[in-house]
């Protein structure tokens, strides 16, 4: 499963002002999701597709104020909305750009962990945005791919069922993250939430 940037632009955009208020209670499986990457105080930690920056001010609060947060979004509606929630840009908790994960405005082994929320279904290239990712990244960095509900419970909320084919599944994904340059260390999908985790190969 791959999504054309225009489209992905376009799907959100559309829904950027009213989005937080469509999941107002996603707050703590987002800091959860965060706590999981195992960050320390220094650390440098991009929010890939951050969206309207929910997981910024956790990140911050997992780097402290020596290290440094950046949120990547393609959608400047998304980004929009990140500012006037105080999530980024000045006085917020992060740097925002408006960028492709397939272009990331940062040198190689920059950042010590990616974090991305409801990314990976939305890559248009998964094995090469991933090893974008994973260029940007020190080897053993971190990179943790979640969304605060599981693959069968958001299928069912959209009325369809989940596939082996989806690119979420254990097995599809470990083989995608593998060419990519990255290890699954960490699965975990269930109704509450999706987790996976990966360290990147030296």
């Amino acid at each position: 499963m791959s999504d054309d940037p225009t489209r992905v632009r376009e799907f959100f955009g559309s829904r950027a002002a009213h989005w937080d208020s469509r999941f107002p209670g996603d707050g703590p499986a987002y800091a959860a999701a965060v706590e999981s990457i195992g960050l320390r105080p220094g650390d440098a930690v991009l929010d890939a597709g951050c969206g309207t920056g929910r997981a910024l001010p956790p990140l911050r609060a997992a780097v402290g104020p020596s290290g440094t947060v950046l949120g990547i979004d393609l959608t400047p509606e998304m980004l929009e909305q990140a500012v006037l929630a105080g999530r980024g840009g000045p006085g917020g908790s992060a740097t925002l750009l408006r960028a492709d994960v397939g272009r990331l405005p940062v040198r190689d082994g920059a950042l010590d962990a990616v974090f991305g929320a409801g990314l990976v279904s939305h890559l248009s290239d998964p094995v090469a945005d991933l090893r974008e990712l994973a260029r940007a990244v020190r080897p053993a960095g971190h990179l943790v791919l979640f969304h605060p509900i599981g693959r069968a419970a958001l299928a069912a909320r959209h009325g369809r069922e989940i596939s082996p084919d989806d690119l979420r599944a254990e097995p599809r994904l470990r083989r995608v993250l593998a060419e990519a340059g990255w290890r699954l260390v960490g699965y975990v999908d269930e109704d509450a939430r999706y987790l996976a985790t990966a360290v990147r190969e030296g």
